[in-house]
């Protein structure tokens, strides 16, 4: 884990400079979350509005909304595919991504063009860079 002020980084994890993380599973799929700065800057959150499962993304593309007691913010598909699999818990308990946000992944995403994105995306220690830019 890298530490930038307040904020954990997670290594082995890819991240966008809008605050979410990509994690790359054996079999190829991708789940995805928000970090620890994102979740910090919103708050407690109140609720998440899962994607539909079966929706295609582009990568950029809105995946879906957390409410926080401050705000409603987008989350942003990583990479391009198919929403195969979401986290149903955080229904029930949005608080999860508070409490562990590398942890508490929202959706899983067959990627179409994997190996292209992942090369647009941050490692660990740039976006632990990026963080001190902002």
């Amino acid at each position: 884990m890298i530490e930038v002020g307040e904020y954990k980084v997670k290594e082995g994890l890819y991240y966008t400079k809008d605050h979410e993380w990509a994690k790359v599973l054996e079999d190829g799929t991708v789940l995805v979350g928000i970090t620890d700065y994102a979740q910090k800057e919103l708050g407690d959150l109140a609720y998440v509005e899962l994607p539909e499962i079966g929706k295609e993304v582009n990568k950029g593309d809105v995946l879906c909304e957390i409410e926080s007691v401050k705000a409603v913010s987008e989350v942003y598909a990583p990479v391009s595919g198919e929403v195969i699999e979401v986290n149903e818990e955080l229904s029930d308990s949005p608080e999860k991504i508070n409490e562990d946000p590398y942890e508490a992944w929202i959706a899983k995403i067959k990627p179409k063009n994997l190996e292209e994105e992942l090369k647009e995306l941050m490692d660990a220690n740039a976006y632990a860079e990026y963080l001190k830019t902002l």
